[in-house]
Protein backbone atom coordinates (compact mmCIF):
# COMPACT_ATOMS: atom_id res chain seq x y z
CA UNK A 1 0.00 0.00 0.00
CA UNK A 2 2.65 2.25 0.64
CA UNK A 3 3.29 4.86 -2.05
CA UNK A 4 0.21 4.00 -3.44
CA UNK A 5 -1.90 6.92 -4.06
CA UNK A 6 -5.71 7.26 -3.98
CA UNK A 7 -5.79 7.89 -7.73
CA UNK A 8 -4.57 4.36 -8.02
CA UNK A 9 -7.61 2.66 -6.73
CA UNK A 10 -11.00 1.33 -8.85
CA UNK A 11 -14.37 1.57 -7.23
CA UNK A 12 -17.58 -0.01 -8.05
CA UNK A 13 -20.48 2.35 -7.94
CA UNK A 14 -23.77 1.35 -6.93
CA UNK A 15 -25.06 0.49 -10.55
CA UNK A 16 -22.12 -1.89 -11.07
CA UNK A 17 -20.11 0.56 -13.22
CA UNK A 18 -15.98 0.27 -12.41
CA UNK A 19 -15.26 4.19 -11.59
CA UNK A 20 -11.59 4.95 -11.83
CA UNK A 21 -10.53 7.24 -8.39
CA UNK A 22 -8.16 8.99 -10.94
CA UNK A 23 -11.17 10.42 -12.49
CA UNK A 24 -11.02 12.62 -9.55
CA UNK A 25 -7.92 13.79 -9.85
CA UNK A 26 -7.81 17.79 -8.97
CA UNK A 27 -10.88 17.47 -6.84
CA UNK A 28 -11.46 17.85 -3.17
CA UNK A 29 -13.13 14.50 -2.14
CA UNK A 30 -15.08 13.30 0.81
CA UNK A 31 -15.17 9.92 1.40
CA UNK A 32 -17.74 8.60 4.50
CA UNK A 33 -18.89 4.95 4.46
CA UNK A 34 -22.71 5.52 4.93
CA UNK A 35 -25.67 3.49 6.22
CA UNK A 36 -30.07 3.73 6.05
CA UNK A 37 -30.93 2.85 9.31
CA UNK A 38 -28.79 4.62 11.51
CA UNK A 39 -29.01 7.43 13.60
CA UNK A 40 -26.72 9.47 11.85
CA UNK A 41 -28.09 8.78 8.48
CA UNK A 42 -29.75 12.65 8.51
CA UNK A 43 -26.19 13.06 7.36
CA UNK A 44 -27.27 12.44 4.36
CA UNK A 45 -28.74 15.98 4.20
CA UNK A 46 -25.81 17.60 5.15
CA UNK A 47 -23.80 15.86 3.28
CA UNK A 48 -25.99 16.55 -0.08
CA UNK A 49 -26.58 20.25 1.35
CA UNK A 50 -22.46 20.63 0.86
CA UNK A 51 -22.42 18.94 -2.53
CA UNK A 52 -24.64 21.23 -3.80
CA UNK A 53 -23.05 24.20 -2.95
CA UNK A 54 -19.30 23.53 -3.58
CA UNK A 55 -19.62 21.00 -6.26
CA UNK A 56 -18.54 23.56 -8.82
CA UNK A 57 -15.96 24.51 -6.59
CA UNK A 58 -14.53 21.11 -7.24
CA UNK A 59 -16.14 19.01 -4.41
CA UNK A 60 -16.97 15.27 -4.73
CA UNK A 61 -19.09 13.75 -1.81
CA UNK A 62 -18.79 9.64 -2.70
CA UNK A 63 -20.98 8.14 -0.43
CA UNK A 64 -19.61 4.01 0.68
CA UNK A 65 -22.65 1.70 1.85
CA UNK A 66 -21.40 0.04 4.95
CA UNK A 67 -23.22 -3.40 7.07
CA UNK A 68 -20.99 -3.48 9.66
CA UNK A 69 -22.53 -1.72 12.02
CA UNK A 70 -25.79 -2.85 14.24
CA UNK A 71 -26.52 -4.24 10.62
CA UNK A 72 -27.64 -1.25 9.50
CA UNK A 73 -27.34 -1.86 5.64
CA UNK A 74 -29.20 -4.44 4.93
CA UNK A 75 -30.88 -3.60 1.68
CA UNK A 76 -29.53 -4.13 -1.97
CA UNK A 77 -27.55 -1.46 -3.99
CA UNK A 78 -30.90 -0.39 -5.79
CA UNK A 79 -32.83 0.32 -2.56
CA UNK A 80 -30.14 1.98 -0.55
CA UNK A 81 -29.69 4.32 -3.94
CA UNK A 82 -33.83 4.61 -3.67
CA UNK A 83 -33.95 5.52 -0.03
CA UNK A 84 -30.93 8.01 -0.62
CA UNK A 85 -32.75 9.89 -3.61
CA UNK A 86 -35.87 9.68 -1.96
CA UNK A 87 -35.21 10.14 1.20
CA UNK A 88 -32.82 12.83 1.26
CA UNK A 89 -32.43 13.76 -2.68
CA UNK A 90 -28.72 12.64 -2.52
CA UNK A 91 -27.07 14.07 -6.06
CA UNK A 92 -23.34 12.71 -5.09
CA UNK A 93 -21.93 9.84 -6.47
CA UNK A 94 -22.51 6.25 -4.86
CA UNK A 95 -20.78 3.22 -4.56
CA UNK A 96 -21.56 -0.89 -3.98
CA UNK A 97 -21.77 -2.11 -0.10
CA UNK A 98 -18.57 -2.46 1.20
CA UNK A 99 -16.74 -3.56 4.24
CA UNK A 100 -14.22 -0.73 5.69
CA UNK A 101 -12.91 -2.96 8.84
CA UNK A 102 -11.78 -6.54 9.67
CA UNK A 103 -10.35 -9.31 6.61
CA UNK A 104 -12.50 -8.01 4.51
CA UNK A 105 -11.61 -4.17 4.38
CA UNK A 106 -11.99 -2.89 1.06
CA UNK A 107 -8.12 -1.90 -0.16
CA UNK A 108 -9.89 1.84 -0.63
CA UNK A 109 -10.36 2.02 3.44
CA UNK A 110 -7.16 0.13 4.16
CA UNK A 111 -5.33 3.08 2.37
CA UNK A 112 -7.39 5.53 3.68
CA UNK A 113 -7.09 4.10 7.30
CA UNK A 114 -3.12 4.19 6.79
CA UNK A 115 -2.77 7.19 5.50
CA UNK A 116 -4.29 9.44 7.77
CA UNK A 117 -1.94 11.72 10.10
CA UNK A 118 -2.02 11.82 13.62
CA UNK A 119 -3.91 9.66 16.66
CA UNK A 120 -6.46 7.55 13.91
CA UNK A 121 -3.82 6.45 11.59
CA UNK A 122 -4.58 2.55 10.67
CA UNK A 123 -7.50 2.83 13.34
CA UNK A 124 -10.51 0.78 12.60
CA UNK A 125 -13.55 2.77 11.88
CA UNK A 126 -16.35 2.76 14.96
CA UNK A 127 -19.51 3.49 13.10
CA UNK A 128 -21.24 4.74 10.37
CA UNK A 129 -20.50 8.28 8.62
CA UNK A 130 -16.90 8.57 9.47
CA UNK A 131 -15.68 11.03 6.82
CA UNK A 132 -12.19 11.84 5.42
CA UNK A 133 -11.64 14.72 3.99
CA UNK A 134 -9.14 14.71 0.90
CA UNK A 135 -7.09 17.89 -0.67
CA UNK A 136 -6.98 18.60 -4.47
CA UNK A 137 -3.03 16.30 -4.22
CA UNK A 138 -4.76 13.50 -3.31
CA UNK A 139 -3.43 13.45 0.43
CA UNK A 140 -5.27 12.78 3.50
CA UNK A 141 -6.17 16.02 5.64
CA UNK A 142 -8.91 14.65 8.15
CA UNK A 143 -10.53 12.16 9.49
CA UNK A 144 -13.93 13.74 11.20
CA UNK A 145 -15.89 11.19 13.57
CA UNK A 146 -19.09 9.62 12.94
CA UNK A 147 -20.93 12.13 15.04
CA UNK A 148 -19.33 15.35 13.37
CA UNK A 149 -21.73 16.95 11.57
CA UNK A 150 -21.36 17.66 7.75
CA UNK A 151 -21.80 21.70 8.30
CA UNK A 152 -19.34 21.35 10.85
CA UNK A 153 -16.46 20.58 7.96
CA UNK A 154 -17.37 23.27 5.90
CA UNK A 155 -14.70 25.73 6.87
CA UNK A 156 -11.83 22.71 6.25
CA UNK A 157 -13.53 21.85 2.77
CA UNK A 158 -13.81 25.69 1.73
CA UNK A 159 -9.71 25.79 2.57
CA UNK A 160 -8.76 23.02 0.61
CA UNK A 161 -11.32 24.50 -2.20
CA UNK A 162 -9.30 27.61 -2.33
CA UNK A 163 -6.13 25.59 -2.78
CA UNK A 164 -5.31 25.17 -6.46
CA UNK A 165 -3.31 22.14 -7.94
Amino acid sequence: MEGKSIYDFQVEDIKGNTINLSDYKGKVLVFVNVASLCGFTPHYAGLEELYEQYKDQGLVILGFPCNQFGEQEPGTEEEILQFCQRTYGVTFPMFSKIDVNGENTHPLYKWLKQNTKGDNQGKDIKWNFTKFLIDREGNVVERFAHNTKPESMEIRIQSFLKKNI
